[in-house]
């Protein structure tokens, strides 16, 4: 009777460790199509330093520095993960880099599903708080940091 209910609690214990050691690994990147990369300008709207990936939300601008209207009739939003915010933190970069308003380019890798996020893969420029003449670009803005997934 004993040895049932060790193999039992045995058996419980692992089966707990490995429900739960997907959820703390690194996902895959499988979920964005990276066939494509994208670059875009935004305005940053809110910047989330997390512990797996920092991410950047942001109002997607025109060559005029104006909004983007979205097919809902909002301007067109978009999100990006970069690396965690430790590492980030470990270049130079923080909260403090990207104050609400920040005017930036980025190159990512979409969302397979079509949904406005992605992951970045290129450059990540800041050009400060308005669209300089001629776009943010290297030759217009700060390049921040490079990421090849």
């Amino acid at each position: 009777m004993k040895t049932h209910a060790l193999g039992c609690g045995l058996a419980a214990v692992l089966l707990l460790a490995g429900v739960t050691t997907p959820a703390a690994a690194h996902h895959s990147f499988a979920m964005y199509d990276q066939t494509q990369t994208k670059t875009l300008t935004g305005k940053l709207t809110r910047y989330i330093p997390g512990s797996n990936h920092a991410q950047l939300i942001f109002t997607v601008l025109g060559p005029d520095g104006q909004p983007l209207i979205g097919t809902d009739g909002k301007p067109a939003r978009w999100g990006v993960e970069t690396g965690s915010a430790a590492a980030m933190a470990r270049r130079g970069l923080s909260p403090k880099t990207f104050p609400e308003g920040t005017v930036f380019t980025v190159s990512f890798f979409p969302l397979r599903d079509g949904r406005p996020f992605g992951a970045m893969t290129g450059a990540l420029i800041k050009c400060g708080a308005a669209m300089p003449a001629g776009g943010c670009t290297k030759d217009t803005g700060e390049s921040l940091l490079v990421e090849n997934n």
